[in-house]
């Protein structure tokens, strides 16, 4: 079965930095469960092959497990934490960013009626579907080349075209292909999502948004609510708590500065705000994390 020589491959080239010798791969393991960590998806695509990983998106959570697959297609402040995850049982992962000229490259080789018709309407930057034997085959013969060097460089183009083609005519073919379109919705909602995150200390107002991404406002909300799970604002707010919390781990009593720093004009909104997403204030959470006690959630989107 693809999902048993999967686990094996990905127990035995695993590395403490995650990366492994193919470009855009990477792989896990995780021995015990942790507490939630805060991070930036990315556009990739996270197998499980073993335990499973909780994702929360604002109000939404995504589970997977054993022979089930994410995808995120758009770079989303995201929390995640592995779950079922024991000494002797690890969770086992593999990740692969997806590329948009690759995407983008497959949509142009298509022929007609190769590909279903793509909605005109954004989907969700993320979804979760169970992994079909034909996209665990292709990932495995990806693995198989950590042991074939001299395959390595002419193989792995191919089997990542593969993989990419799996999920683009797969059940969340629809978040994949609209990766690789040039004016898709989620192209216009990148534009804003991109804008806020380079400018997250500054104030913006929506209808700027909106014509930043070629939409009305009424468009723009809904689109933006569709695929980051948030409005135009929590998510700003998720980025500047994010880059907080990063601070805080080199300057954990620093609370003041690094609040002003991030777009706060008020410590006492940005402690509250700041201990309603992650749990505990602020100074609590850093030292928590410069313990190295959380550092197990963020191995894989």
């Amino acid at each position: 079965m693809p999902l048993d020589e999967l686990r094996d491959l990905l127990e035995r080239h695993v590395r403490l930095d995650l990366t492994t010798d193919i470009e855009g791969v990477r792989v896990c393991r995780i021995d015990h469960t942790a507490s939630p960590v805060s991070s930036m998806s990315g556009k990739v695509l996270a197998v499980i092959a073993r335990g499973g990983k909780r994702l929360a998106l604002g109000d939404q959570v995504y589970d997977y497990g054993p022979g089930q697959y994410l995808v995120a297609s758009i770079d989303l402040p995201v929390t995640g934490h592995v779950i079922n995850a024991a000494p002797g049982h690890p969770v086992l992962g593999f990740g692969m960013t997806l590329d948009p000229t690759a995407i983008a490259e497959l949509l142009l080789q298509a022929g007609p009626g190769d590909l279903p018709r793509s909605p005109s309407t954004a989907r969700p930057g993320i979804a979760v579907s169970d992994a079909p034997d034909e996209l665990l085959d292709a990932i495995v013969r990806l693995l198989r080349l950590l042991d074939r060097p001299g395959d390595r460089r002419a193989l792995a183009p191919l089997f990542k075209r593969e993989i990419l083609w799996r999920l683009m005519t797969g059940e969340q073919g629809d978040v994949v292909r609209q990766i690789g379109l040039a004016d898709s919705s989620l192209s216009h909602i990148t534009r804003a999502v991109q804008w806020i995150r380079e400018n997250y200390t500054r104030p913006f107002r929506v209808d700027e948004m909106a014509q930043l991404s070629g939409m009305s406002v009424s468009a723009f909300h809904r689109n933006f609510q569709a695929v980051t799970a948030m409005s135009p604002i929590q998510f700003q707010k998720h980025i500047r708590l994010q880059t907080a919390r990063l601070l805080l781990t080199n300057s954990p009593h620093e609370i003041t500065r690094v609040a002003h720093r991030v777009g706060y004009d008020s410590p006492s909104q940005f402690s509250r705000e700041y201990r309603r997403l992650f749990g505990a204030p602020p100074s609590i959470d850093a030292l928590r994390i410069r313990a190295g006690s959380e550092n197990a959630g963020a191995a894989l989107p």
